[in-house]
């Protein structure tokens, strides 16, 4: 027998899917709040001239990006999450924080490293420690560079965050595979996901652009 779309499960169930939506990017953007200080933390870490900070910023580097995101998201939720009492919600934040953070750490580092030496070099001789000078001259001028990376970083947490369903996380995700177990209609359901999906990560990759843009011109 051939199967016979039915679009009407989306029609009616809309208010499930933005809900769901919603969410999905609650949970990015929250994601993205916490992983940035991480990132900033590990990424001047990685360049630190103390060799102990150096290895210990690396290390996490290396893991979080060598360890598939699943694997750390059932992980947190298992472990961390038992004895913190996280819950799916929080634990899938966290997750996402830690294993974007790593990411961010080397936006960060590369970020810092484009600084030209000198712009160090002229801070130190005017008397700032080293602090003083990443914190008021070096980070400045690193965070113009990275902040358009950074923002693509939150479109990649919006794919990767469809993998908190795993864990129980109420998302799009979830929401979608939830309404596909009642209603049968996985073609029509999946298809709908997919487009909001798409809708999310395009609409904010030319948001992006725009934005980078604008940041070019203000750079002359």
């Amino acid at each position: 027998m051939r199967y016979q779309p039915d679009w009407s499960v989306i029609t009616n169930n809309l208010d499930i899917f933005f809900k769901g939506m919603y969410l999905t990017l609650e949970i990015s953007a929250l994601s993205l709040l916490f992983a940035i200080p991480i990132g900033i933390l590990f990424g001047v870490g990685r360049i630190s001239k103390n060799p102990i900070i150096r290895f210990i910023s690396s290390l996490y580097v290396e893991v979080m990006r060598g360890v598939p995101l699943l694997v750390i998201l059932i992980w947190i939720h298992l472990v961390l999450g038992q004895f913190l009492k996280l819950g799916a919600y929080w634990g899938s934040i966290v997750s996402l924080a830690i294993f974007s953070g790593s990411f961010i750490a080397e936006i960060v580092r590369g970020g810092i490293q484009s600084v030209p030496k000198g712009q160090m070099e002229a801070a130190r001789s005017s008397g700032m420690s080293n602090f003083q000078a990443m914190r008021l001259i070096i980070l400045p001028q690193a965070f113009r560079k990275t902040l358009p990376p950074m923002a693509s970083q939150f479109i990649i947490l919006i794919k990767d965050s469809s993998l908190v369903s795993t864990i129980s996380a109420v998302d799009l995700t979830l929401k979608a595979t939830n309404l596909a177990a009642i209603s049968y209609r996985y073609i029509e359901i999946w298809t709908f996901v997919a487009l909001l999906y798409f809708a999310m990560t395009f609409t904010l990759s030319l948001i992006i652009r725009q934005f980078e843009k604008h940041w070019l011109k203000s750079e002359y």
